[in-house]
């Protein structure tokens, strides 16, 4: 029974988006493993930005200066 995690910032990504993840992860993993996609779980979890943290600062305040960055 494959399980795959996907764990993404919440930022807007709309059912549509996830409901294309999920279709396309299960299909690769039952082309290239040949399992069977009634056994294959896709979980999707929404991070919010001040608990993502990437080289030693909290998304949220990367986030922050690169809009500000982007509006100069």
């Amino acid at each position: 029974m494959p399980y795959v995690k996907i764990e993404i910032t919440r930022e807007g990504v709309t059912r549509e988006q996830k409901q294309v993840l999920i279709k396309g992860v299960t299909d690769l993993i039952t082309e290239t493993l040949n399992k069977d996609p009634h056994l294959t779980h896709v979980v999707i979890q929404e991070v919010d930005l001040d608990n993502w943290g990437y080289a030693g600062e909290q998304g949220s305040i990367i986030r922050e200066r690169a809009l500000q960055s982007i509006e100069k």
